[in-house]
């Protein structure tokens, strides 16, 4: 997906506009990431700011650090992405260097845009009255307030920017209808991959589901003596995405239903596969983390569920960029 389809040319006020939206959208997301670099800075620094006593991020200190310094470099990445998406010379960088970043942004942030306002929501309507006090201290609370706002203004500023940019040097490549893809848009391998990605989806899908709606199968002693209403809601999103990167995929593949638009199918398999890839292999990370309290480790099928997540958003990456490939070479 290397090559820029043309478009009809806008006429140097609706340009002018268009940049003009572009530099303050570029401004907002820049603005974002302050406060959580901030925050993981001093942290890095030593200062204890947003962590109560006795949190159980001041027990490991060589960990923490290693993992907010990590924390810095992905965020301040957001911000050579807004770069990259507004400057003359992002236009010249080749897709295999922007996609893969732009994509893993979009998976990350994506759920923290749609999980953190519906868990609002949820302890609006309840009243806080199915939340479980947490076993230990963990942040106080306006960190998250603080950390998941920056988010949703980092994803939908850098969001935005990214439909811009994709209109521009791609649009034309995403125009129509799935009816009219050539056949050989998607070859029987990638057919093949998108139902392979599909199936291994079900296993995922279910445990969460599950988890949603009351198991505890699989949960370690700590997550089920804390689950609450907000985890019911993040349960719920995973087992949404899942299906939607599994059904999105294969609509893609297939071309079916022909009414539908290309570039429907292409966001919601881009948003969906990412999210469930991203987090997937988060906390598949996450669980190989020793813990020596047995009520916090992660159990076997938790660990099997993450990782078949990772694949899944993985593999159905795989085929969305071999459809894209192949559609550029057509165009």
């Amino acid at each position: 997906m290397t090559r820029t389809a043309r478009l009809p040319a806008r006429t140097p006020a609706a340009a002018r506009r268009t940049e003009g939206v572009r530099r303050a959208l570029r401004a907002l997301a820049v603005a974002a990431c302050v406060p959580y670099i901030s925050l993981k800075t001093a942290w890095v620094a030593g200062s204890e700011i947003g962590i109560p006593a006795g949190s159980v991020l001041l027990e490991h200190r060589l960990p923490m650090i290693v993992a907010n310094g990590v924390s810095v470099l992905a965020d301040a990445l957001v911000v050579v992405l807004a770069l990259l998406l507004t400057r003359p010379w992002g236009r010249r960088v080749p897709a295999r260097f922007l996609l893969p970043p732009m994509w893993a942004a979009t998976g990350l942030l994506a759920p923290i845009m749609t999980g953190y306002p519906a868990q609002l929501a949820v302890g609006a309507l309840t009243g806080g009255e199915e939340a479980a006090a947490p076993a230990e201290p963990f942040l106080h609370s306006w960190v998250f307030a603080v950390v998941y706002g920056g988010f949703i203004v980092q994803g939908l500023s850098l969001g935005t920017l990214f439909v811009l940019y994709a209109r521009d040097r791609w649009g034309g490549l995403l125009r129509g209808r799935l009816g009219t893809l050539p056949a050989r848009t998607a070859a029987p391998g990638v057919r093949a991959a998108a139902l392979a990605g599909a199936a291994l989806a079900l296993f995922p899908l279910a445990v969460h589901t599950g988890w949603a709606f009351g198991a505890t199968e699989g949960l370690s002693p700590r997550q089920i003596a804390e689950r609450d209403a907000d985890f019911t809601v993040l349960e719920a999103q995973w087992a949404v995405c899942l299906a939607v990167a599994a059904v999105a995929a294969l609509l893609l593949v297939l071309r079916r239903p022909a009414g539908l638009r290309t570039r429907t199918a292409v966001a919601l398999t881009w948003t969906a596969s990412g999210a469930v890839g991203c987090w997937g292999a988060y906390m598949s990370l996450v669980a190989l983390l020793p813990d020596a309290d047995p009520a916090k480790r992660l159990t076997g099928l938790a660990r099997l569920t993450y990782a078949g997540e990772m694949i899944t958003g993985l593999l159905l990456a795989a085929c969305l960029a071999a459809v894209l490939r192949r559609r550029s070479a057509e165009a």
